[in-house]
């Protein structure tokens, strides 16, 4: 459409326009929540030839979004598209935990279990895991159940743990899987009572 002298474009033709030019687009919130789910955020930033850098740091340091936080934080971490910076990226990925973002929980009681990043400290990962999962993240909730079934943490978090994976949903068969174990094991050291108690709707 041209106006003045101006080339104006509908939505869908600027889209094409941009795509054939090489433009990647930024990263809707839910897009990149996705991507963070599935651990593929790091890929798609390196993908998109690292085109979107300088607006991920934008949204990271000067908006302080929290998914961008921990984009940005996870990116500076491991050296993905900007120079290393483990300590800096740590700080970005726990304000964005620390704004309440699941994923972000998750990944901070992740990396705390596993010793990444930080020293590896099991009461800080269950923390920031069951923060996570009282928030419906999957990932925290079946990793929290699994730390459970190596004695770690408390038995009186069995029946909520338990709860939250017997009315979970997923189509991911390792996923499944995954809380089928969890919630076997949580069961042989659960009482009849408490069991049953946790089965109920929520």
């Amino acid at each position: 459409m041209l106006l003045s002298g101006v080339l104006f474009f509908q939505p869908a033709q600027a889209q094409e326009a941009l795509t054939e030019l090489g433009v990647v687009q930024l990263y809707t919130q839910d897009e990149l929540l996705e991507l963070i789910r599935t651990n593929t955020h790091l890929k798609r930033v390196q993908s998109d030839d690292c085109q979107l850098v300088k607006d991920i740091e934008a949204r990271a340091d000067i908006m302080k979004l929290p998914a961008y936080q921990f984009l940005f934080g996870d990116m500076l971490a491991f050296g993905v598209c900007v120079p290393k910076d483990a300590e800096r990226g740590w700080d970005l990925m726990l304000a964005s935990a620390l704004q309440g973002l699941p994923e972000g929980l998750e990944q901070v009681g992740r990396y705390y279990q596993q010793g990444k990043l930080v020293q590896k400290d099991l009461a800080k990962a269950q923390h920031y895991l069951y923060e996570a999962g009282a928030m419906g993240n999957l990932n925290a909730q079946v990793r929290l159940a699994e730390l459970f079934l190596a004695e770690k943490g408390s038995p009186t978090d069995y029946e909520t743990v338990y709860r939250w994976l017997h009315h979970s949903v997923t189509a991911d068969k390792d996923m499944h899987a995954r809380i089928d174990r969890a919630l076997k094991g949580l069961a042989a050291r659960m009482p009849a009572a408490v069991l049953e108690r946790a089965k109920k709707p929520l």
